[in-house]
């Protein structure tokens, strides 16, 4: 199609030398009080990501690796969209859209790329396979920054839809977490009328008000861990609500402040035991970083907030939905919780290990809720 154009990730070496004189001209703040993480990330961890950014990283590796998916371009309202758009050799596989969310980005997604698109040749079954198409959220990685207000949770739910019909795709499905959880479950709202069903792992569901006297476990964790947020977790969520741009001019000028902005979530999020690379390596880390990094997407990424914050969307979703809930995810909900939303909830599956990032952490459970949740709709 004329107006999808091939795009490969590039940066320059300007860009990357800049990085270098950067990382080597850091200033650091002194150190933490106390000797854990609840000031924020330690500055011995932060000198640690600094040193292998500096010295071992090797972004040209790492470029190619991401390159080796087919990545695009296209205009949707007068913005740049990047994503990638991998097909399966099974004809008859099922169209899949994945929306990633902040911290994360497209990297969340490279582990079960592979088994979702070949299932046969990652143990699983070739019915199972999808056509999938990764989407870079607007103001994230190398999709557009928008320039003026307006691009809100339910306009990037209405582009995601218009990208998969201009694909070629009449009837999908959809998946998210963090904010693609949420674009995903707008997608379910709007149902125009070619989503065929959605999954996400970080459902937005209330507490109901009938169950207080008669909690699950699982509705008390999810209590409890809703008031850590509110508590000690959500500082992060209340600036980029209220003033992203000031925010940006740091993290923009600083790649070391940019960093310690996102790690110390995964660190938060991840069911990681305390260490970061239990989960995730440092190179998968710091490629996560980079596609904040290098389009210095630190404010035009924070802006989701200031545009969606404060005014969410509750509205139930009808359409076939399933969710996973893994016990370090920030918000969890319990399927009778879940249901009062989610009137087609068909898949509800509750995990004993993983956290926010449920396809870079828990790639194997993650591929199994997807593949059963989704296996059920296929016509």
């Amino acid at each position: 199609m004329s107006d999808i154009k091939p795009f490969k990730i590039d940066v320059s070496d300007a860009d990357l030398a800049d990085l270098q004189l950067r990382l080597k001209q850091t200033r650091f703040p002194d150190r933490e009080t106390p000797k854990d993480w609840s000031q924020g990330i330690p500055l011995d961890y932060m000198h640690e990501i600094r040193d292998y950014w500096l010295n071992e990283y090797d972004w040209r590796a790492r470029e190619a690796l991401i390159n080796q998916w087919p990545g695009f371009m296209t205009n949707i309202d007068n913005l740049d969209i990047h994503f990638l758009h991998v097909k399966s050799k099974h004809a008859d596989a099922e169209p899949l859209l994945l929306t990633h969310g902040w911290p994360g980005s497209i990297i969340e997604f490279q582990k079960v790329i592979g088994p979702l698109t070949d299932p046969e040749a990652h143990g699983g079954n070739a019915e199972d396979a999808f056509h999938l198409v990764i989407p870079t959220l607007p103001g994230f990685g190398f999709s557009g920054k928008p320039t003026e207000p307006g691009w809100n949770i339910e306009k990037i739910a209405t582009a995601w839809n218009t990208l998969m019909v201009r694909l070629g795709y009449d009837k999908y499905f959809a998946q998210g977490g963090d904010w693609g959880s949420i674009v995903t479950t707008m997608i379910g709202v709007q149902d125009l009328g070619n989503c065929q069903g959605i999954h996400i792992n970080m459902p937005i569901v209330g507490p109901d008000p009938e169950t207080m006297d008669d909690l699950s476990d699982l509705e008390k964790a999810s209590l409890a861990a809703m008031k850590f947020y509110q508590d000690h977790d959500s500082g992060y969520s209340k600036q980029q609500s209220t003033r992203p741009q000031t925010l940006g001019y740091g993290l923009a000028d600083s790649p070391v402040g940019q960093a310690a902005w996102i790690i110390e979530k995964f660190y938060q999020w991840m069911d990681c035991d305390g260490v970061p690379e239990n989960i995730v390596s440092k190179d998968e880390l710091l490629d996560n970083v980079m596609m904040y990094w290098i389009p210095d997407a630190g404010a035009s990424s924070a802006r989701i907030y200031w545009e969606s914050m404060g005014g969410g969307n509750m509205d139930p979703v009808s359409m076939p939905v399933g969710c996973s809930i893994f016990p370090k995810e920030i918000f969890k909900t319990s399927e009778r919780w879940a249901k009062k939303r989610f009137t087609g909830l068909h898949f509800f599956e509750e995990h004993d290990k993983g956290g926010h990032f449920a396809a870079f952490e828990q790639p194997a459970a993650y591929l199994g809720d997807v593949r059963r949740c989704f296996r059920a709709l296929r016509k």
